[in-house]
């Protein structure tokens, strides 16, 4: 594909340098629809970036585009704090009755303020009102987000080191399989819990990643987390689940958590809760820990009634039957798994290994810095599809749930090219 040089003139002089993924896509992008975008020359690029996870059904989803249309254009309420709507009622209805219920959960909804960070900084909050302890554990290379408290928990030093202040009161452990099978589950952290001389303070909660996105798709392994639930319940501390990029059927099931057969004390949830890539988040909660005052944790935009009429409208299009989009996730998965397997096998010398869930892989190179120049190739052919791990080592691959697989196997050719023509 050729591509003119676009005109990045007004981004480069005004906007901060902060900005990172416009850098490894020199696009200007105009349109989008499906698991496709648009540069202003027209250019096509397939997805397999799904706005980082906040794009589980494609850009532009028709039937989520007309639900938003209809209600904008009947001036449906836009803005509204935490004050009741019908949009409100109806998403919660549509959660409680699709989500909730069939799983058996049992939980109170919150609506922080509509970030992911936001909705982990509440169940931090929570957490530690809840125990009257400011410990919490965390695991090594996690990401919860990039606010303090949320900082204080995630394990990458680059993000860590902007804070510009000590980030305190988080501990980390190792998360599964950190010692390559060569230690057992939590013997490290059980040891720190039973000695008085550890200098651990009793945590108030445990917060983990069953499916690490940013941290390189490091995936934890059922019986690990089951594991890790029944010491929480031993050591009387709360088990939070971000399931902000792996919930909302990103591994196959609604919740990330349920393949491991546990339930835990508190939920976060972003990112694809909206559907449409409009700003949304749930705390969600077992009811006996709803102690919060009201205002106690509050948001000038927790209240985006656009965003729920767009959620409500995804639950009822992709979770009213069943388990179908689960099976359709698991189904893609599979068609990734064996891609990379032939990629694998034809560059035995450099593949490290590859692994995933549902629609999220990864696969990483033994020579780390390879995995940038795989991504910045396949953008050259047309394929959007961003790094991951602690030093980008990981090709990160998160296209949208509803890709087709002819579309799925189109972006997995270009990929394969990309490594073979990537030294």
């Amino acid at each position: 594909m050729t591509i003119t040089q676009p005109d990045l003139s007004v981004f480069e002089t005004l906007e901060s340098e902060v900005r990172s993924y416009c850098r490894g896509w020199p696009a200007v992008f105009d349109r989008a629809q499906g698991s496709r975008m648009y540069d202003e020359d027209g250019h096509a690029y397939l997805d397999f970036f799904a706005g980082a996870g906040s794009l589980n059904y494609g850009h532009n989803n028709p039937v989520l585009k007309r639900a938003l249309i209809d209600y904008l254009e009947r001036d449906g309420v836009t803005h509204g704090l935490d004050m009741s709507t019908t949009a409100k009622r109806a998403f919660l209805e549509s959660f409680q009755n699709l989500v909730l219920r069939p799983r058996d959960l049992p939980y109170k909804v919150m609506f922080p303020g509509p970030t992911g960070t936001n909705a982990v900084e509440s169940a931090l909050k929570l957490a530690r009102k809840v125990k009257g302890r400011e410990a919490i554990v965390s695991f090594t290379n996690a990401f919860h987000g990039m606010s303090l408290g949320a900082l204080a928990v995630t394990g990458n030093a680059f993000k860590r080191a902007g804070a510009g202040i000590p980030l305190v009161h988080g501990t980390p452990m190792p998360f599964d399989n950190y010692f390559d099978g060569q230690v057992p589950d939590f013997l490290w952290f059980e040891r720190l819990l039973e000695d008085q001389g550890s200098g651990l303070n009793q945590p108030a909660a445990v917060i983990v990643e069953t499916v690490q996105g940013e941290g390189g798709i490091n995936v934890a392994r059922p019986e690990w987390l089951r594991a890790l639930a029944d010491l929480c319940a031993r050591r009387d501390m709360l088990l939070i689940v971000d399931d902000i990029q792996m919930g909302c059927g990103r591994t196959g099931a609604f919740f990330s958590f349920e393949e491991a057969g546990i339930v835990p004390d508190i939920v976060t949830v972003s990112k694809s809760i909206s559907g449409y890539g409009l700003p949304m988040s749930l705390c969600l909660f077992k009811p006996e820990l709803d102690i919060w005052e009201p205002g106690e944790h509050n948001g000038t935009f927790r209240g985006n009634n656009p965003a729920f009429v767009t959620a409500a409208a995804a639950l009822e299009a992709y979770w009213a039957d069943g388990s179908a989009m689960e099976k359709q996730t698991r189904a893609r998965g599979e068609q990734i798994e064996q891609a990379l397997i032939s990629i694998t096998e034809e560059n035995l010398a450099d593949v490290k290994e590859y692994r995933g869930r549902g629609l999220v892989w990864g696969i990483e190179f033994t020579e780390k810095e390879r995995a940038g120049r795989i991504a910045q190739r396949a953008f050259e052919l047309g394929l959007l599809v961003e790094t991951s791990g602690p030093e980008s080592e990981v090709v990160k691959l998160l296209p949208a749930l509803t890709i087709t697989p002819d579309e799925l196997d189109e972006g997995l050719r270009t990929l394969a090219r990309a490594v073979r023509e990537t030294v």
